[in-house]
Parts: structure tokens; C-alpha cells; sequence
């Protein structure tokens, strides 16, 4: 019997980052089309409550800590899912953010911080995750990336310079495992609306980013689960080592000038 389309039933799927905003809606997706979704989170405590609530609909998910990012760490973290449900068939790196300072404040702390969640995570979770799904032929590596790997923001260029580098690692590996059932592909997240976290969710900034925004608003966590899922699923077979934009045509206009021209926002 063919499979109905997005059905990712039978695999098993990881999501970092995946206690709230965009992970949690990426793990309650695939959840949804019928993974079983293990949901590593820095905070195990905001993984849980998120894995209760998915358990409480019927679906299958359970709580794992994402704490350590060396290599040691991360490949016990996919070889004990691996072990435990005898396979695992996606991986989805959505943990990161950025420690903000400006260039010539930065230290090593914040930018070795930096790449090391965004950036090096992204090797350690594949280099453990290929052998797994290369034994079932079939496998699908995301990555939750960001515009601004093409665009800049202040106190942000070591943010901007691991995602750049982060769209790099997509093509290689995908290049590199393309003949081994595995897709690797990310989705670059434009300004999405967190409520109630962080200065660019507060009522007042979200309304002046979304001027600037072609349609007019900020995304929703959803926009980039939807794309996830997309990703992970059979139907995707034939995309590899891309990034799809999900940012509401933000990275279009030429300037905030084009936007105001153009709609005529006061």
C-alpha cells in the first residue's frame, strides 16, 4: 500500500532545540505525520512538558538532554536512540542562537559558543547519524538555518559567519552522502515572532519589522515546521544540499526604502 504523502510513519526522528518555538513546532509536526520524535533540549524539564503534551494527543515522543556539544557527547546522544529504538532515520540539528556583541567587543568565549552549537554540532550529529540510516538506505539531515548567512544584522557577524558556514556544511555533506539514501537540506529562517521572548517579539517590534516585510508581518514557528517536514519526508527525495528561504520575501527588497515605495508605508 503506498503511503499517504508526508507520512513518516515507522521512523525515527531527533530535534534539538526542540522544547519550544520553532523546535517545538518542527518535533510536534513530524510527531503529527507519525514519527517517533525525541526531542533534546538544554533544559530537559521544557522537553518533557512539550513530550507530555504530545503523549496526551496519541503521539509517540520522549525527552532526551542536549547539553554537551563535543563530539563524544553528541554521538552518544544518537547512538543511544539508535540502540534504543533500532534505527534512526532523521536528524534535525534546530538548536542555535548567538550570543550578540558587537566585532570589536567579541571574545573567544562567545564566539567559540558561537560556532559550536550553530556550526560543529552540525558535523558531530551526521558523523554519527550516517552509519545508521546508510544501513537502511534512507536518511534525512536538516539543519535550521538563517538569513543571516546572507544578511547582516549588528553584534551579529560571528552569528551571520557560523550559518554561512552552516548552508557550506548542507552542500558538502549532501554531495558527499548522496548516493547513500541520505538528503541533507536546511531551511533559512527569516524573522520569526517568539511571544512573549525577546526584545523583537514585543508587541511594538514585531508590527516595525513587519513593515519591512514584502508580506506585510513576522513568521510563525510553523512556516518553518511545515518546511521541515516537507524535508523529512519521501516526497523530498529528490532535493538535496539546498536551503529553502522561509522569511516572508524579507531578503527581497533591495532596501527598506523598496518596501516603502512600494506599498507606501507611512
Amino acid at each position: 500500500m503506498t503511503k499517504a504523502p508526508f507520512d513518516l510513519a515507522g521512523r525515527v526522528t531527533l530535534v534539538t532545540g526542540g522544547g519550544r518555538g520553532i523546535g517545538a513546532a518542527i518535533a510536534t509536526r513530524l510527531a503529527e505525520a507519525g514519527a517517533t520524535v525525541v526531542v533534546a533540549n538544554r533544559t530537559l524539564d521544557v522537553a518533557e512538558e512539550l513530550v507530555r503534551h504530545l503523549a496526551g494527543r496519541g503521539l509517540r515522543a520522549l525527552g532526551v538532554p542536549f547539553g554537551a556539544l563535543d563530539r563524544a557527547s553528541l554521538r552518544a546522544v544518537v547512538d543511544g536512540i539508535a540502540s534504543e529504538h533500532g534505527r534512526l532515520d532523521i536528524v534535525v540539528h534546530n538548536a542555535g542562537g548567538c550570543l550578540w556583541s558587537s566585532l570589536e567587543k567579541l571574545d573567544e568565549e562567545k564566539l567559540d559558543a558561537t560556532l559550536a552549537l550553530n556550526l560543529n554540532a552540525c558535523f558531530w550529529l551526521a558523523q554519527a547519524a550516517i552509519p545508521h540510516m546508510r544501513e537502511n538506505r534512507f536518511g534525512r539531515i536538516l539543519v535550521t538555518s538563517s538569513v543571516s548567512a546572507r544578511v547582516a544584522m549588528g553584534g551579529g557577524a560571528h552569528y551571520s559567519a557560523a550559518k554561512a558556514g552552516v548552508n557550506a556544511f548542507i552542500r558538502g555533506a549532501a554531495f558527499e552522502h548522496a548516493r547513500d539514501g541520505i538528503t541533507v537540506n536546511g531551511v533559512e529562517a527569516g524573522f520569526i515572532a517568539k511571544p512573549g521572548r525577546g526584545t523583537l517579539s514585543t508587541p511594538e517590534n514585531m508590527a516595525r519589522i513587519g513593515r519591512f516585510i514584502p508580506v506585510g508581518r513576522m513568521g510563525e514557528a510553523d512556516d518553518i515546521a511545515y518546511a521541515m517536514l516537507y524535508l523529512a519526508s519521501e516526497q523530498a527525495k529528490y532535493v538535496t544540499g539546498q536551503t529553502i528561504a522561509v522569511d516572508g520575501g524579507s531578503t527581497l527588497p533591495e532596501t527598506g526604502f523598496a518596501v516603502e515605495q512600494q506599498w507606501g508605508i507611512e
